[in-house]
């Protein structure tokens, strides 16, 4: 039940209107890291500078994560990424943004992860992700990929060509609205579906996300916090969440996906507890199940129809 991740292993500085970070280790593949190995065996495929602490690398390891597949570039920097949201939390301006290795990442699968059912295609340029599904000589059972307005905007073609080979979509909804050209999200999700994936999951930040396949619409709640403290990672988190659990059950029914997408949320509730990887590096699997206890009496209710 191995599932290989591709995505950034960064630096973060991050303010909030409940704070503001010093420069914190980030990047979607580190938070599906941190997040999936509570479910699953995870086989990492990243780059670092020789900036990159060598006891986050250790702590990832202590997990059953695999960094076989993760270059060290000694004499480069790491990814840096530093941002400021706003009162809402929803939206955030981009301060300073560094590729530095990521600029120049050529990603090499490593004969180990060949075989892997499950693959994980976290944010990155649609040309990387590519190159990934085509070193693999087996297709994976199922193949989940993120993305975002970014790549909309400056590779399109390539972020369609990605497109025909995945199962499942993960986008927000401006990103939904801006790659199909409907305003609808049912509308949008029938032309994206048509684009490759069978399965698509629109996410919708506080008001939880809706999956698609097909004629079946499923619509997850997300938790009412009384606090949103960061926001960054957590549709990562909420990534990793949906796949994980996918690759534990290795069940890709429509069924088994509306569970997925309940683990993913409530992960991803606790991500933005605190800043950065903090709180996933805190949690238990006691803590995870009483989270989802609370979605289900979020999300549970009795009705007699006469």
């Amino acid at each position: 039940m191995s599932l290989i991740v591709v995505g950034s292993m960064a630096f973060d500085a991050i303010e909030t209107p409940f704070g503001k970070s010093d420069k914190i280790v980030g990047g979607a593949a580190t938070y599906i890291a941190w997040c999936a190995s509570n479910f699953t065996d995870v086989k990492q495929i990243s780059v670092v500078g020789g900036d990159f602490p060598q006891e986050e690398l250790n702590a990832l390891a202590a997990r059953n994560v695999s960094l076989e597949g993760v270059q060290i570039k000694k004499d480069e920097k790491s990814f840096f990424w530093s941002g400021r949201y706003h009162n809402d939390m929803n939206s955030r301006d981009t301060l300073v943004t560094e590729l530095n290795v990521l600029g120049t990442f050529e990603p090499v699968v490593p004969e180990s992860y060949q075989g892997s059912e499950f693959l994980m295609l976290g944010n990155l340029a649609p040309s990387v992700q590519l190159s990934v599904i085509k070193q693999l000589k087996q297709r994976p059972k199922f193949i989940a990929m993120d993305t975002m307005n970014f790549w909309m905007d400056i590779a399109m073609d390539d972020l369609k060509a990605v497109l025909k080979e995945v199962d499942i979509l993960l986008v927000n909804d401006a990103e939904a609205r801006q790659l199909s050209g409907e305003y609808s999200l049912v509308k949008a999700a029938h032309v994206i579906r048509n684009m490759g994936p069978k399965y698509l999951i629109i996410k919708k930040g506080e008001h939880g996300a809706l999956l698609f396949q097909d004629n079946n619409v499923f619509f997850a709640p997300a938790l009412p916090l009384e606090e949103v403290f960061d926001p960054t990672g957590a549709g990562d988190t909420f990534a990793a969440g949906f796949i994980a659990h996918i690759a534990k059950t290795k069940d890709v029914s429509f069924d088994n996906m509306k569970t997925a997408i309940i683990v993913g949320s409530a992960m991803a509730s606790y991500c933005v507890e605190k800043f950065g990887t903090q709180r996933l590096r805190e949690i238990n699997k006691t803590d995870i199940e009483a989270r989802l206890k609370e979605f289900v009496q979020l999300s549970s209710f009795d009705i007699s129809l006469v």
